[in-house]
């Protein structure tokens, strides 16, 4: 084994997406912390499947890797326009929101520009020792290209995975998942119909995209979503109260059948398309038909996907319509499924398994640290706690906070300030009030 190999590291975190980038640019300047990411994929590629050239983000900049917790770090999203001259044409824009494809460029000058983040990196094992002499615990991390590598702690970030519907998925074809869509584009637009399943912004931006090519494509466009409506995100800014730490506090005190319930509700909240890409849409449907392309589409609410045959040309799509429930039939070449992704435990924490804790669901369970061992100080995760701490797990305005909630738990003292308080708002019965009781 190597010197490198040899050390033990304070952090080995396991993906390097946008929330174990903040990790480790949170603990960059923090001398007594060592931190390195290990990521599978050659590159630091955010979403690239869904990097449409007008697409923007649907946070504002400030959710970026590190400036809720420290705004003066040198890894901020205005640092990074500074550095790469783009801070005085961002200000000219007078958006908020970045484009999808900038904060991608931003992402990749902090892994790049970092030196800790290591890829072509597939972890394939990880086992804990208890042997090492000096270290009451190590975990050590085999990579399938055969480097191991040594840490006191896990951050486990290694996102999610594509959704299929199981008829579709037992259909086998050609059928396409969003997350891979750009891939695929130009093979979809040369089919004769094609069907987008789903309602939220993916779909929304594939249907749009799919439609903003339809006068110069011989096709007719089909989208279809279970929702009542195409719902767009609540975006009113005491509702933005609930992606606040004290929300997801709250959320995290509720029994677990008072979460589950909590999130099929709050679907709008988080999983609804940005009002101006709904506007859009309508807007381009006005233009076409004054510009005489039609267009040859039809928008389909209330309707399930309930089966799929592939017949090597076409997919027959069984779809129910749920308000009136009336069973009918669509043939389709082309299939986009915007179905979302679900978190899943790697195969590589299989020998960790008995340390880790579970939900009646077999699913995680993070404590209040983000962490999901025995000890409550050995192994943490990145977004794959939604159903302990709410809706606001996937989104990047809280990797910053739970970043440093990490880096304190790891450190063992309060390396950045998370506790203040944000929210207008009391969530649950205020304690003044409970003390108060209720008059005879």
């Amino acid at each position: 084994m190597s010197g490198d190999e040899a050390r033990v590291h304070d952090v080995v975190g396991i993906g390097a997406g946008p929330f174990n980038l903040s990790l480790a640019a949170l603990a960059d300047p923090v001398p007594d912390l060592d931190v390195v990411l290990l990521e599978a994929r050659d590159d630091l590629s955010w979403h690239a499947g869904m990097m449409l050239p007008e697409s923007t983000l649907q946070v504002p900049f400030l959710a970026d890797l590190v400036t809720l917790v420290d705004p003066t770090s040198r890894w901020s999203f205005l640092s990074f326009l500074q550095q790469t001259d783009r801070l005085w044409p961002f200000y000219v824009r007078e958006s908020f929101h970045p484009l999808r494809s900038e904060y991608d460029d931003y992402l990749r000058w902090v892994g790049s520009a970092l030196g800790t983040v290591h890829t072509g990196q597939e972890v394939v094992r990880v086992r804990r020792r208890t042997d090492l002499p000096g270290e009451p615990v190590v975990h050590e991390v085999t990579t399938r290209a055969g480097r191991t590598w040594r840490a006191r702690h896990l951050v486990v970030g290694v996102g999610s995975t594509p959704r299929l519907p199981r008829c579709v998925a037992e259909a086998g074809g050609p059928a396409v998942h969003t997350a891979d869509y750009l891939a695929a584009r130009e093979r979809l637009r040369r089919c004769r119909t094609i069907t987008v399943v789903g309602s939220g912004q993916s779909a929304a931006e594939v249907y749009h995209d799919l439609l903003l090519a339809s006068p110069d494509h011989d096709h007719d466009l089909v989208w279809v979503t279970r929702s009542p409506r195409f719902f767009p995100m609540e975006y009113t800014k005491l509702t933005l109260e609930m992606t606040s730490p004290e929300y997801s506090a709250y959320f995290r005190s509720l029994p677990a059948h008072t979460r589950d319930r909590l999130l099929r509700e709050q679907r709008g909240l988080y999983k609804g398309i940005s009002a101006e890409l709904v506007d859009a849409i309508s807007d381009l449907h006005y233009r076409l038909r004054v510009q005489g392309h039609g267009p040859r589409t039809t928008l389909l609410t209330s309707t399930s996907l309930v089966g799929a045959r592939w017949d090597g040309q076409h997919y027959d799509l069984d779809l129910h319509h749920d308000e009136s429930q009336v069973p009918f039939g669509l043939r389709t070449d082309g299939l986009v499924l915007a179905t979302g992704h679900e978190p899943t435990t790697p195969s590589f924490l299989d020998e960790l398994r008995p340390r880790l804790e579970h939900d009646d669901a077999g699913r995680l369970l993070a404590d209040a640290s983000y962490a999901v061992d025995v000890t409550g100080r050995e192994v943490f995760v990145q977004n794959a706690e939604e159903h302990t701490h709410g809706f606001v797990a996937p989104d990047l305005g809280m990797g910053a906070h739970r970043s440093a909630t990490i880096l304190n738990a790891v450190a063992g003292r309060e390396v950045y300030r998370v506790g203040a308080r944000v929210a207008v708002q009391d969530f649950g019965v205020p304690a003044h009030l409970l003390r108060q009781g209720v008059p005879a």
